[in-house]
């Protein structure tokens, strides 16, 4: 009984620690191309979210899957390549779903490709753990990357255009600020962010 509370304790230990203790976007600050690029609209930071989780998600399963099989001295480039294999199914979905999501995205779609976020968790997690616990894992961080980036899109979005996925939901007499659909609004927000998730942190390790 014990060891079935342990196990299922350690599972759920391993998918929230990438929505909270390590999250990518908050914590860790990896991805900050993406992050900062296209979180100028909700739509745009939920789609590069869903796609860098999905690719997150297959990448790290198929590495778990091969693990004993890779050998250590090529290791690196065959992440690579089965992360390219993903990247390159993603980018032809996105397509065939919206062409106009697919120019917004742009080549940041194929830059998951090199996303340090990704090739991390081959590295330091799929490559020595099962494949339970990697799907685990890919999935809390898939999770904790896209809501680091919606996060940012909706503030941006919001302030910069006075709409959330593209529905105007301020007054007419709302006086946009343009800085904010600009990279600069991209830094401000991230900051902005930044400071709350750690105060938060902060006051509640102080409990």
């Amino acid at each position: 009984m014990n060891k079935e509370l342990s196990n299922t304790t350690s599972s759920t230990d391993e998918f929230i620690k990438g929505l909270w203790k390590e999250n990518p976007v908050f914590v860790q600050v990896l991805g900050m191309c993406p992050v900062l690029a296209v979180s100028n609209t909700a739509i745009n930071a939920l789609a590069m979210g869903l796609a860098t989780a999905f690719v997150l998600i297959m990448s790290n399963s198929l590495v778990s899957l091969l693990r004993n099989f890779i050998p250590k001295e090529v290791r690196i480039a065959s992440y690579i390549l089965i992360i390219a294999t993903f990247v390159t199914i993603i980018d032809y979905a996105i397509q065939a779903i919206s062409v106009d999501l697919h120019k917004n995205l742009g080549a940041f779609i194929s830059l998951i490709v090199v996303n340090c976020l990704i090739l991390s968790r081959a590295e330091a997690f799929a490559s020595k753990n099962t494949l339970g616990k990697s799907i685990l894992d890919a999935l809390g961080m898939g999770l904790g990357f896209t809501l680091g980036l919606v996060s940012l899109g909706l503030v941006r979005e919001i302030l910069g255009s006075g709409a959330v996925f593209g529905i105007p939901i301020m007054p007419d007499t709302f006086q946009e600020w343009v800085i904010m659909i600009l990279p600069a609004g991209g830094f401000f927000t991230l900051a902005a962010w930044l400071l709350v998730f750690n105060l938060y942190k902060q006051k509640r390790n102080a409990l």
